[in-house]
């Protein structure tokens, strides 16, 4: 029996890769995404597209009441919306900060609430939530993305742990440097928040560090975070954490090895150093 899956941010990047890759291995997938019509082209693959913001308990509530109707069961979700919004810690509105929070964590977590009761009424389940090697350290002007995925490390494990008595599995996806629109929007967001502030000559450097940095070949596609959730979605029995693509292992290792101090300074340095293409 088809896998039925509900898939968040489907409409760009990874989660258009992965709503199609799981379409072809045979999953009736549900992509939601506030841009619907960015995913009308997966439609030839199967993929059902519904319009859903995770930033509104309306359309949470029907896409989740829209897939119970058609199906029956929700067998997979797939948390993978998401955005970063840099910017120095003194400058980005709480406002701004709020919305952070709550597309990268509260919106994961409310989505999670509305699902669980059909998942632990079938004995079975599975939730994917895609995070970051970005909830290990600490970029330069990073800090509110930082503490959102620090976040929804910490909450997939504590609801790991407690589905683990229901048949739900929980399942975390860090993915490292991948070639999307997240880097140059990533940018976008550090100059809006700096100009004009004590910050601006730094943040305006690292912005554009920061954009050369998205534009390098050695950066991996979207396929390589795809393929590793779609092994996540098909295995019995699958691990706790997917990480992988660029710089996913060596990061993490250079930043726990490095002492505090080191780390701080390569962080700062990074904005005065050249990316080659």
């Amino acid at each position: 029996m088809a896998k039925i899956v509900l898939l968040t941010g489907a409409s760009s990047g990874i989660g258009f890769d992965t709503a199609r890759r799981l379409a072809e291995a045979g999953c009736k997938v549900y992509g939601a995404a506030r841009r619907v019509e960015k995913m009308e082209p997966l439609r030839e693959f199967g993929v059902v597209p519904i319009f859903m913001d995770v930033t509104d308990e309306a359309s949470m509530q029907a896409g989740v009441e829209q897939i119970l109707a058609a199906e029956g069961r929700i067998d997979v979700l797939i948390n993978n919306a998401g955005f970063g919004y840099f910017g120095a810690l003194e400058n980005v509105s709480m406002t701004e900060a709020r919305r952070q929070m709550e597309v990268n964590v509260f919106g994961v977590a409310r989505l999670t609430q509305l699902i669980l009761p059909a998942m632990r009424a079938q004995g079975s389940g599975r939730i994917i939530n895609v995070a970051s090697i970005a909830g290990k350290f600490v970029l330069y002007f990073g800090g509110w993305y930082h503490v959102s995925k620090f976040a929804l490390e910490a909450y997939s494990d504590a609801l790991r742990i407690e589905m683990k008595p229901f048949g739900v599995d929980v399942v975390i996806i860090e993915p490292g440097a991948i070639k999307t629109d997240w880097g140059t929007i990533a940018a976008d967001h550090l100059r809006d928040s700096s100009i004009g502030t004590p910050y601006e000559k730094e943040a305006l450097r690292e912005a554009e560090t920061f954009r050369l940095a998205y534009t390098i070949r050695l950066l991996s596609k979207p396929s390589v975070i795809g393929k590793a959730i779609v092994r996540a979605v098909r295995s019995r029995h699958p691990k706790a954490r997917y990480r992988t693509g660029f710089g996913s292992h060596s990061i993490v290792f250079l930043h726990n090895i490095l002492p505090a101090r080191w780390w701080d300074a390569l962080m700062r340095l990074g904005g005065k150093l050249k990316v080659a293409k």
